[in-house]
Order: C-alpha cells, then structure tokens, then sequence
C-alpha cells in the first residue's frame, strides 16, 4: 500500500484507503474516491496530480493526494 503520489502513471489502481479528517474524507468521496474504487494517474502539474476516477478526470493536490492509499 503506497500514497497515491507515488503511482505510476497510466496504470490503473484500487484505492484500499483514505485518510485524513471527516471533512477530508468527504469531499474526496464527493469527488469519486471510494474504498474499492478504480484510479490512475495521468499527469502532475507541479504539485498537483490529474488524475480518472470514475470516468472524470479531476486535479488532486499534493496534499490530498497523500491521503488516498492505494
């Protein structure tokens, strides 16, 4: 299990956590990110990640992106 910052790009992973306080865990939910759920990274901007889930592609920043274990 690793923080999503560290995937590979274009590889597909299943999210196995997400941290962070309940307001954190909820607006990544509200975002897409579920327990079980598919994501892959496509790119980084900087500090920020773009990432899919769900067949959405959304802008992470690094922070949040240290939350979500895959």
């Amino acid at each position: 299990m690793m923080p999503l910052i560290y995937a590979e790009s274009g590889q597909p992973q299943i999210i196995k956590k997400i941290g962070g306080s309940q307001e954190v865990k909820k607006h990544l939910e509200d975002l897409g990110f579920n327990v079980g759920g598919q994501v892959s990274v496509l790119s980084s901007l900087g500090e920020n990640l773009i990432v899919k889930v769900k067949e959405s592609r959304v802008a992470v920043s690094d922070e949040l992106a240290r939350k979500i274990m895959v």
